[in-house]
């Protein structure tokens, strides 16, 4: 095997792949990350929690950050806007287990950002050096921190808060090219993480509008960033990160499955989360895995509909299995 990246280094956590599984809300659950981790991710990283939540020893929230073991190392993500509260939930994660402790600058969404987290500390960089500089503090593992350009188009303060976070201790950077005022419209501006990476002497993790392999590996080599983080692009399509893998150990990517094995895939996906979760909790999350597992072959949408409407687990699994049944034998798929 001849490898054409190097690791990624986070404080003493060596990283291979150099391929970051994306914290996503509702959906980067222990289960989740488990099941992924094998096509290829280095890293996984956890749902984004709440640092007010963790302080008041919210149930849910433990759960959010619990493990399995396999998907190892982790990077448990939090969010707040209060440095000494954000320094605890720290302490808190780390002994539960985190291998590394990641600060969400980056979160755009409205029930985030109304109470001064996520994205909207980039209107105030000092804060933002505040809270990386406390949690450093607390912890005796690597702290990350992922952010986005700015808040706003007319404020771009990616590359002064970077320089903050090199200074207070902060290991490594994620940049999603994109402001929160974007959310996840137009294109990630991968111009931006160059930038960044030229200014910045730690690690530099790009993330934003990855979906295909090839393609990735050639953003990573013109931008220079020392790894990737992958989302939305790999929910039910794992195999992305497989063949993006395989570049980076030097091989050529093996043709995206059939239709027929990607269900099998999510059939497999669908009972892990029941029996992990139990059926009430594991039905209603599964609709939208489904829905991305379904995405980009014939009569997808007559298929999904269905499954919308299934209340229990044995009847959406039953309508897979003869979905597998009828796809047997087909082409492999497009993904779009």
């Amino acid at each position: 095997m001849s490898l054409t990246i190097a690791p990624l280094l986070i404080g003493g956590i060596k990283v291979w792949p150099p391929i970051v599984l994306a914290p996503m809300s509702g959906v980067t659950n222990r289960t989740m990350r488990a099941l992924y981790k094998p096509f290829g991710f280095g890293l996984t990283v956890t749902e984004f929690v709440s640092s007010n939540a963790l302080e008041y020893g919210n149930r849910r929230t433990m759960e959010m950050i619990d493990q399995h073991g396999v998907e190892k190392p982790v990077s448990t993500q939090l969010w707040g806007n209060d440095p000494a509260t954000m320094a605890y939930a720290a302490k808190v994660v780390r002994e539960c287990g985190a291998d590394i402790v990641d600060i969400n600058f980056g979160c755009p969404a409205p029930k985030v950002t109304k109470t001064e987290g996520g994205s909207a500390c980039l209107r105030d960089p000092e804060r933002c050096e505040a809270i990386m500089e406390a949690v450093v503090r607390a912890v005796d593992c690597p702290v990350t921190m992922k952010m986005r350009l700015g808040w706003s188009e007319d404020r771009l303060v990616f590359v002064d808060v970077a320089r903050r976070a090199q200074r207070v201790g902060i290991a490594a950077v994620t940049l999603h090219a994109r402001t929160a005022k974007q959310f996840y419209k137009g294109s990630a501006s991968w111009e931006r993480i160059a930038e960044l990476k030229r200014a910045v002497d730690i690690p530099v993790i790009g993330n934003g509008d990855l979906a295909d392999p090839h393609d990735t590996l050639e953003r990573m080599r013109e931008s220079g960033v020392d790894a990737v983080m992958i989302g939305r692009a790999a929910l039910g399509n794992p195999w992305l990160v497989s063949g993006l893998r395989a570049l980076m150990e030097g091989r050529e990517p093996q043709p995206w499955p059939p239709a027929s094995e990607r269900l099998r895939f999510a059939v497999h996906h669908y009972e892990t989360m029941v029996t992990e979760l139990g059926e009430s909790r594991a039905v209603p999350q599964m609709r939208k895995h489904l829905g991305w597992y379904l995405k980009g072959f014939f009569a997808a949408a007559e298929l999904r509909e269905r499954l919308m409407r299934v209340e229990g687990a044995r009847e959406a699994l039953a309508i897979l299995e003869q979905t597998i049944e009828r796809l047997s034998g087909a082409p492999a798929l497009a993904v779009a």
